[in-house]
């Protein structure tokens, strides 16, 4: 059981003009050509222990949506058999037993049912959820890739948060890759 040491984490991947995807929801604009040569090396042993620490995910439907076509198109499933909790009203099809889609109160969601069961709980997308997990104290953590490039315009990586959100800075790392990766740590308002 998970209990008090569970963290909820909000990540995302944007480009430095703070979008996460394109305004029909592409992200054609991830595949960076940059090089970092004093940051550090992202190999595959680096993502697949990352991966392994992340106990479940929670995501929008349109992230699940693209990540659906991401696997159809041939480049895999990138949540492998850690479950995945899809936030959504409509009816999507079903690819992997790992996947469930809720439609209630996601605060319920997150402490009553992912909370005493999961320690590394994951928000993988969207702007909208990212920004619902902050207006509602739910978020313990935020980190995001930062990709060099600027798309002029797209959704926001935190979509009507309604106010101010203090956080504090615990980590940053470079990468060869040119990515930046910042970790913030949100700071509890009175009454969360």
């Amino acid at each position: 059981m998970a209990g008090n040491n569970c963290r909820v984490t909000i990540h995302m991947a944007m480009s430095l003009d703070g979008y996460i995807a394109r305004k029909d929801g592409s992200v054609d604009w991830m595949e960076t050509t940059d090089e970092f040569p004093g940051g550090e090396a992202m190999d595959a042993d680096v993502i697949n222990a990352f991966l392994q620490a992340i106990d479940c995910y929670v995501m929008g439907s349109h992230t699940y949506e693209t990540a659906l076509r991401f696997d159809d198109e041939g480049h895999g499933w990138a949540y492998g058999d850690t479950p995945v909790f899809v936030l959504t009203t409509r009816t999507l099809r079903r690819n992997r037993e790992s996947v469930e889609f809720f439609s209630g109160n996601v605060s319920r969601l997150i402490n009553d049912r992912l909370r005493p069961l999961y320690r590394r709980i994951w928000v993988a997308g969207g702007g909208i959820v990212a920004g619902e997990m902050l207006r509602l104290g739910l978020a313990d953590e935020v980190s995001c890739s930062v990709l060099p490039v600027l798309i002029g315009e797209g959704v926001p990586f935190f979509d009507r948060v309604d106010g101010e959100v203090a956080l504090h800075l615990v980590e940053t790392r470079a990468y060869q890759s040119g990515i930046v990766e910042l970790r913030y740590e949100v700071k509890r308002q009175p009454g969360h």
